[in-house]
């Protein structure tokens, strides 16, 4: 046979062994054990420890935002009571101003004081309850007919022996309504927020008497 009636056969590749065949099968084995041991999106399932500690942050989140403004809504509310008293507190124990109180003041509590009033004693207590405007003063006959008008209301209104000034202002101002003297009262009354106001006058002499008047209003 000649050369050229030789068949050329292509060089073969060489043949991956066992081990190779073997490597393969046990990387897809592996791949699909990790595959069906997951969530669906490869993510493991949540520990329940873990959830339960999650609803806890939540639940202490959810407190704290709903306790801690009612918290400080009630510690204002108790400082306002207190801040209050102090002042009343404050005022009782400096007493009466010998002085008239300023215009806005007297239009305020509506007290008209007549012009012609001597020995003009007030002061003013506020708190988160009521403010109250305290007077005493001197005045004539007329002055009283003149200051009662201009409350709204008028002589006639005066009840003989009476005493329309409550323990709690008397306490605070200082101001005697004993026996022994020709008392006379009535209550005035506004619609809020318009100040009411409580007035009780000596009338032991009717050409000077004398004007004691609580004028409080409601916020």
């Amino acid at each position: 046979m000649t050369a050229a009636e030789h068949h050329i056969v292509p060089r073969q590749p060489p043949t991956s062994g066992p081990s190779g065949s073997s490597g393969s099968s046990g990387a897809s084995g592996s791949s699909g054990s990790s595959g069906s041991s997951g969530g669906g999106d490869g993510t493991p399932p949540e520990d329940r420890r873990r959830v339960i500690r999650r609803r806890l942050i939540t639940l202490t989140i959810i407190v704290l935002l709903i306790g801690i403004p009612a918290g400080y809504l009630v510690i204002s509310a108790g400082q306002s009571r207190r801040s209050g008293k102090d002042k009343e507190a404050e005022a009782a124990a400096q007493g009466l101003r010998e002085d008239w109180p300023s215009g806005m003041q007297r239009r305020i509590f509506e007290l008209p004081i007549p012009g012609n009033a001597q020995g003009v004693q007030y002061y003013e207590t506020n708190n988160w309850k009521a403010s109250r405007m305290y007077v005493k003063f001197r005045t004539t006959s007329a002055g009283l007919d003149r200051f009662l008008s201009g409350v709204g209301t008028g002589r006639a209104a005066l009840e003989t022996g009476k005493v329309t000034i409550g323990e709690r202002d008397i306490k605070i101002t200082g101001w005697y309504f004993g026996p022994g003297v020709d008392w006379a009262g009535t209550v005035h009354k506004n619609k809020d927020p318009r100040p009411t106001q409580n007035i009780t006058v000596n009338m032991t002499d009717p050409a000077a008497p004398v004007v004691y008047a609580v004028s409080a209003s409601t916020p």
